[in-house]
């Protein structure tokens, strides 16, 4: 390589739409437990939320967190940019409390600040690209006070070593996201966080962040 060249550059786009309208069309979703995530129960439970509370789930998926909040008579919304999903999450969440959109979650705003959000399968499913722009967007969602229920995805791989970005789903490692989500802008609890075990080898933690 002469002194003018330049490395190639690996411009990653992530997974499309069509990706992921593929995989609810054929059903070929690993991710989905086939019920809510016990932390998501475990969190109603706690009372952190209620009905009349402001909530959003970005990258809802087929729906089982806004069923269990509908059977509980909190109405949230549910988000998805990909057609089928919505299609399906509609069809669970019946005629119980709540509503899908088919939205992209990188340009949506809320028609009001909101109380929570529900972070479990949609940071993990960006390409890490976006994930300063979807770290942006929470933060302008909540009101203050408001709270960020995350799982964040622990699926590290063994390419990480050597510098791959592989996913879906991507790796939430801790650290990431402590810059990514600074104490600047959210007040963090002290660890350790509950950890839930994936059927596919993952694992998630649940940290509960509040907006400054």
């Amino acid at each position: 390589m002469s002194s003018t060249d330049t490395p190639p550059t690996a411009k990653p786009a992530g997974p499309s739409k069509a990706f992921w309208q593929e995989r609810f069309e054929q059903g070929q979703t690993p991710w989905d437990r086939g019920e809510a995530h016990p932390q998501l129960r475990a969190w109603l439970a706690q009372g952190l939320l209620q009905d009349g509370h402001a909530i959003a789930i970005p990258g809802c998926g087929r729906g089982h967190e806004l069923r269990l909040l509908g059977e509980a008579g909190i109405a949230a919304v549910g988000l998805d940019y990909t057609p089928a999903a919505v299609e399906l999450a509609r069809v669970l969440l019946g005629g119980l409390p709540g509503r899908v959109e088919l939205a992209d979650v990188l340009a949506w705003q809320p028609a009001e600040a909101l109380d929570r959000v529900y972070e479990q399968t949609c940071l993990c499913a960006l390409h890490p690209d976006h994930w300063l722009r979807y770290a942006e967007q929470l933060h302008s969602w909540l009101k203050p006070g408001g709270l960020l229920l995350a799982l964040f995805m622990q699926a590290r791989r063994d390419s990480a070593g050597s510098g791959v970005v592989e996913g879906p789903p991507y790796h939430g490692d801790i650290n990431a996201m402590r810059a990514l989500f600074p104490a600047s802008r959210w007040d963090w609890p002290a660890p350790p966080y509950p950890i839930t075990p994936h059927g596919q080898g993952w694992a998630e933690l649940g940290v509960v962040l509040r907006r400054r």
